[in-house]
């Protein structure tokens, strides 16, 4: 394979071409009202220390005890990776000292997972795909919250969020540019909002990622040494950090110099990784299982219930969308990004009266009138003005030929600023589309006279028919049927 064939972005520099190494660990806060060994709450933002128990102070004698619906989590989300679940698997003691770890080690796990091997497949742009290998996926604690900007001379704790359960879901080193990597971090928090078991907020650091980078010359299968950027919490702030920090390895080891392997952090004002201490590796930890909790175990049939729960994810719907509603590779994916706006254009063809006529419009209508005007005006579509049931109607009034595209436009734009049903304002607004030809007629008669010269143009450039078209349409107010008008000047100019 060429460098240019290569299907994936290359780094070019004074010396050839590069090739990034990415793997990545994203640590998903598991959907849970209490913590993974203790009955305390998750609730995000309440008062400092006001959610923490015994256990997770880590007073003498204190002992933790499994969250069943943590595990329960668990298992669904490495089912939704398509990966192997273990029905036997251990809790290992981290050891490291840390301010905000009151245990001084991190109840974890190492060498038996609850979950093995699995995949995420992405689209990418340009109709190309890929399919990304899943490590593992365990179940650990969090560690609490340092705030340094309280006082001049201190620093304090709040262990509020010491002991939520997270899962760490580890890739294998698969991905090869930003862009994959910006593509399997999305791609990711979908499956686990869909599934249910993240809710994926990355603002309130409840999805966040380590990123381990390397780069290699163009056709060497060797890895090079990695550096890991830390608790990256945004997804535009991934592929700047890889971008920058892949160039900074490669002028690196160009000048003659070689990478340590090292924890860094990225800092998104002034685009740039910056060294935080060098890497531990896995034996600095002292791994050994925890002596307070026995192997994890549950039985296949465990499992098999949580299998036939799974929703319908991602690459599935999509694949639905496509073959049912006719809809391209790239509608499909904007509507399943995100479970919202599957279910909002779900409910749209729930609402048509012919969902396979007007399958595709209505995701037209969707992605381009509704998707639109949310992001310009930054509304979620959990609030949006216009209903799901609304935009049905409107699409339904277009496929019926009751009213012309134009017409739709100003209608949606009505709804959205005043509400209604639709099919009422069409008939006290007067908005039908005209379909009598005798009163399409005149008008089309008296543009042909009023343009002689566009007559002999357009007999000559059958094409400019579209400007008699669009001179129709104007003069009726878009209320004009442009396929009758369209046959009507054809059958008038001799085309």
């Amino acid at each position: 394979m060429t460098a240019s064939a290569a299907p994936h972005r290359l780094i070019k520099s004074a010396t050839g071409d590069w090739e990034v190494v990415i793997g990545m660990e994203v640590h998903a806060q598991v959907t849970s009202n209490s913590k993974l060994f203790s009955g305390a709450s998750t609730a995000f933002g309440g008062e400092p220390n006001s959610h923490v128990s015994l256990v997770d102070a880590a007073m003498p004698g204190m002992l933790p005890v499994i969250n069943e619906e943590c595990v329960r989590q668990a298992v669904l989300t490495g089912l939704g990776l398509n990966a192997k679940i273990n029905l036997r698997s251990v809790f290992d003691r981290k050891n490291y000292f840390y301010p905000d770890s009151p245990q001084g080690y991190q109840i974890s796990q190492y060498k038996s997972p609850i979950v093995g091997e699995g995949e995420v497949s992405l689209e990418l742009d340009g109709g190309r795909s890929v399919t990304i290998g899943i490590e593992r996926l365990h179940l650990e604690q969090d560690a609490g919250k340092l705030l340094h900007d309280q006082s001049p001379t201190m620093s304090y704790v709040d262990l509020n969020r010491c002991g939520v359960a997270l899962m760490e879901i580890v890739s294998k080193p698969d991905i090869r540019d930003a862009e994959q990597a910006k593509a399997y971090v999305t791609k990711l928090r979908s499956i686990l909002r869909y599934l249910g078991t993240c809710d994926g907020d990355m603002e309130k650091g409840n999805l966040r990622a380590d990123v381990n980078v390397s780069v290699r010359r163009y056709g060497e299968t060797a890895f090079g040494t990695r550096c890991e950027i830390k608790n990256m919490n945004s997804v535009n702030f991934i592929g700047q950090a890889i971008e920058y920090e892949a160039r900074r390895q490669i002028e690196i080891i160009e000048d003659g110099g070689t990478i340590d392997q090292e924890t860094r952090l990225f800092d998104p004002n002034k685009g740039e990784t910056r060294s935080m201490r060098s890497k531990e590796e896995a034996h600095d930890y002292r791994y050994f299982p925890d002596p307070d909790l026995l192997p994890l175990e549950f039985s296949q049939a465990f499992v098999d219930g949580l299998k036939a729960q799974l929703p319908e994810l991602p690459d599935q719907k999509r694949s639905r969308f496509i073959t049912g509603f006719g809809l391209s590779p790239y509608d499909a994916s904007v509507l399943v990004a995100e479970r919202e706006s599957a279910e909002f254009y779900e409910t749209v063809l729930s609402g048509l009266a012919d969902k396979a006529r007007d399958g595709k419009l209505a995701a037209n209508w969707v992605i381009n009138e509704l998707f639109g005007r949310l992001n310009k005006e930054s509304v979620a579509i959990a609030a949006s003005p216009v209903s799901a049931q609304q935009l049905a109607a409107i699409v339904d009034l277009i496929g019926e030929g009751t009213i012309s595209g134009k017409i739709a436009k100003d209608l949606f734009e009505i709804v959205w600023q005043e509400g209604g049903d639709p099919r009422a304002l069409v008939e006290t607004r007067g908005m039908k589309q005209v379909t009598d030809l005798g009163a399409i007629e005149k008008v089309v008669d008296d543009i042909i006279a009023a343009n002689p010269d566009k007559v002999e143009q357009a007999k000559a450039k059958p094409q400019l028919v579209g400007w008699f078209v669009g001179q129709v349409m104007k003069s009726s107010g878009g209320k004009a049927n442009p396929q009758a008008v369209n046959d009507l000047l054809k059958s008038k100019l001799g085309i």
